[in-house]
């Protein structure tokens, strides 16, 4: 029994280093985010991805996707973008016998991994549309309901600077985003890199290293690894301190946050921490792993007060508090 753990323990490393090498030869830099869009596309959840533009976003989705044998796709979000572009819509089709019929033309959100380029430019009507798809894994046209293809993993991004004629994503879909993973300015030695391989003939190609099966494997050894009950009280502490009026959150907290994270906070620190158990070569979580997912997991989910965004506080400053002020078991 132990020899067959060892052995999904030695799979999964094995393939999670494939995958993250096979795009570390297209992108220069940023492993911590390449290691956060893979663990919450192993934990079935969808990464928010934040940064200004030129960074290389959007390149990292398109590589993410050359590396698995997964179907892609791309939406631009545009504010006169709607419902029926996306998830498609009926369409009448002509039969031989010149008999017509409404058939279902699927949308572009039919395919494993999709691509929602600069989300908060939609309206919300379209961002609803997206909101049952991320939690439902399906989609309702007209009086049917049409399942989407599994694994399905939505990669989300959005510009933090230009905010006209932009619509902020609803407190109910940010809760459906696993990770919230910031996308900083390389450095220059990352710049000379990012030159040396755009700038020349060819363009570095990646191989397919993974498929659905073999995600669908590396999904269940990680959610079979055990965690402890005081690390998993850990977790939910961390959690309970991000909402106001709660007897172990900082000042603060009740200054300027309006509402803490939700029990998906909790839940993505949980998941988040067995798969990095596991990557750390270890079949059990620790408070380490929950750390090292709780700005990522809660920062999009401790939503600020009136004073907190005209102060523009930044939500990482209070959960570093928060971590500061949450003693382990």
């Amino acid at each position: 029994m132990i020899s067959e753990l060892d052995q999904q323990v030695e799979i999964f490393q094995r393939q999670f280093k494939l995958a993250t090498d096979e795009i570390g030869k297209r992108i220069v830099g940023y492993r911590d985010i390449i290691e956060g869009i893979l663990v919450s596309l192993l934990a079935n959840g969808h990464v928010l991805l934040e940064g200004i533009p030129g960074l290389g976003k959007t390149k990292l989705v398109h590589t993410l996707s050359d590396v698995l044998h997964l179907r892609f796709s791309r939406i631009q979000f545009t504010p006169d973008l709607m419902p029926a572009d996306i998830i498609g819509t009926h369409v009448i089709q002509e039969a031989q016998t010149g008999e017509k019929s409404f058939e279902f033309q699927p949308g572009p959100l039919f395919a494993n991994i999709v691509l929602a380029d600069e989300i908060n430019r939609a309206t919300p009507k379209t961002q609803s549309a997206l909101l049952e798809a991320m939690q439902e894994k399906s989609v309702s046209v007209g009086k049917r309901t049409y399942k989407l293809e599994l694994p399905f993993f939505v990669l989300a991004t959005q510009n933090p600077l230009e905010m006209e004629g932009t619509y902020p994503l609803p407190e109910a879909q940010l809760d459906r985003f696993f990770l919230k993973l910031k996308v900083e300015y390389p450095d220059l030695q990352g710049l000379h890199q990012i030159l040396d391989r755009t700038t020349s003939l060819e363009e570095p190609e990646v191989d397919r290293v993974l498929d659905a099966d073999q995600l669908t494997a590396m999904r269940r050894t990680a959610r079979a690894v055990p965690i402890a009950r005081p690390v998993q009280e850990y977790a939910i502490r961390l959690t309970l301190a991000s909402h106001p009026k709660h007897p172990g959150a900082p000042a603060l907290v009740d200054r300027y946050v309006r509402y803490g994270a939700s029990p998906r906070g909790a839940q993505a620190l949980v998941l988040g921490g067995k798969i990095r158990a596991l990557l750390n070569h270890r079949i059990h979580v620790s408070c380490e792993d929950i750390r090292a997912m709780y700005f990522a997991a809660l920062r999009h989910r401790v939503l600020l007060n009136f004073e907190g965004e005209a102060e523009q506080i930044d939500p990482d400053t209070i959960l570093k508090l928060i971590l500061e002020n949450t003693p382990e078991p």
